[in-house]
């Protein structure tokens, strides 16, 4: 069936039922049953074969279905518009829901997704292998918004920071008492680690972070084990009493102690010293470029990224863990994320509504509308996918043709329609909703 060019497409999505996910937060906003109880981690929307969206087309006399994908592959030029080269959608928009950590991870830069995709092509590792990295030949900056109070760990610490707090939470531990001498010599080599180079000018010398989380990653297994152990035998009051420390940082050492308990042995129990820890509201959102370690630890979001499933993880996972290619993609430069705001970038404009978090991301932008009532108008000349997180809307495209889209119900806006003038959708309704379009 060819179709029509309508104004907007109702899309059918795919579910993600990854261990770390939560049985509630997106069933419920679908208005789904999760009788089994079964995590619900992840709502993709988009064009990625690991899970493409639906459309459902109706001709007036039978309806089919098509993929997203195959719908835009018929036009690309009124569904993308002029902007877009590539013919693909070139982003990807999730609901994302996490009840335990996400794996602590970084993604590659373009460059590096293209070399890492030939390199794994040319040692014929399958696509669905558990050890391979690169799913596609693409990067993926993404950005995170909070539905929910959210928690994740962004960016290195500064290193003079992370031993300030290793020793704020193991001053003990390397001075000699309590704890196994492999652990405090292990926590000492870290520590070790983070002193600055004598001659910082000089190009081979390796980057403090970089020396330090070499060191993480060479502790010995017994160990871990023993700091695994040590973590969760401490008590938070004793050690508050003893080293000062519970007081002062109690997000970092309950944040251990969690991790420890879900993934004991694994070094990335003590992130929370080497990461910056951060705590977004509903409404907040984080930019996260190439080469940025960073895990999210729970809450539930919309995220957006650049069309792309590559991840290289650095723990807080039983799945694959490439240290040589992780500590190749990563950016060892100190750095802690900003908290974005959403910015109305009009003042009189039919979408004056219209919001965006802005980013430097070539490939996307996202936008929030609110509705309470009055007529708005929507950012023309661009492909967009919508998601209702909050009430229903109605969407009027002309005299012909409109659309209901109820909590949870997502679409899909073509860039033109037939080729010619700028959609002039609008939107009526008490409503919120998420916008995954170009900058």
């Amino acid at each position: 069936m060819t179709p029509r060019m309508n104004a907007i497409f109702k899309l059918k999505n795919q579910v993600k039922h990854y261990n770390w996910g939560s049985p509630q937060w997106i069933p419920r906003l679908l208005g789904a049953e999760n009788a089994a109880g079964e995590p619900w981690a992840e709502l993709w929307m988009g064009v990625h074969p690991g899970a493409p969206s639906q459309v459902v087309l109706n001709d007036g006399s039978r309806c089919t279905e098509i993929t997203l994908g195959g719908l835009i592959a018929q036009n690309p030029r009124q569904y993308l518009g002029k902007e877009v080269s590539s013919r693909v959608l070139p982003f990807l928009f999730k609901l994302l829901a996490a009840a335990k950590p996400l794996s602590i991870q970084a993604h590659p830069s373009l460059e590096q997704a293209r070399m890492g995709w030939r390199r794994e092509n040319e040692r014929h590792i399958p696509l669905d292998s558990p050890n391979r990295n690169y799913k596609d030949e693409n990067h993926k900056p993404e950005i995170i918004c909070a539905l929910s109070p959210f928690t994740a760990m962004c960016g290195f610490r500064e290193p003079e920071e992370i031993a300030a707090l290793l020793e704020h939470f193991f001053g003990a531990v390397m001075d000699g008492r309590r704890a196994p001498r492999s652990l405090q010599q292990g926590l000492r080599g870290l520590k070790t680690a983070l002193a600055p180079p004598a001659d910082h000018r000089n190009p081979t010398v390796v980057p403090p972070l970089k020396s330090f989380l070499k060191a993480l990653f060479s502790l010995s297994a017994e160990t871990r084990q023993e700091l695994t152990e040590y973590i969760l035998k401490t008590d938070k009051t004793d050690l508050s009493k003893e080293f000062d420390a519970g007081a002062c940082f109690p997000s970092e050492w309950e944040n251990m102690v969690r991790f420890a308990e879900l993934y004991p042995g694994d070094p990335g129990i003590i992130a929370p010293l080497y990461l910056n820890l951060l705590k977004l509201a509903p409404g907040d959102a984080v930019y996260l470029d190439a080469g940025v370690l960073h895990a999210y630890i729970d809450g539930f979001g919309v995220e957006l990224m650049a069309n792309s499933d590559n991840v290289l993880r650095g723990g807080l996972t039983p799945k694959h863990v490439d240290v040589d290619e992780l500590m190749g993609v990563l950016d060892f430069s100190p750095l802690k994320p900003e908290i974005l705001k959403p910015q109305r970038l009009h003042s009189a404009a039919a979408d004056a509504g219209f919001s965006r978090y802005i980013t430097p991301c070539k490939e996307f932008s996202l936008g929030v509308l609110r509705g309470t009532g009055e007529t708005q108008g929507f950012p023309p000349g661009k492909p967009a996918i919508i998601i209702v997180t909050e009430g229903a809307v109605k969407v009027n495209a002309g005299k012909k043709e409109e659309l209901i889209l109820n909590r949870g119900e997502s679409a899909f806006i073509p860039a033109e329609q037939s080729g010619q003038a700028p959609l002039g959708l609008s939107f009526e309704g008490d409503y919120t909703l998420y916008a995954a379009t170009l900058p």
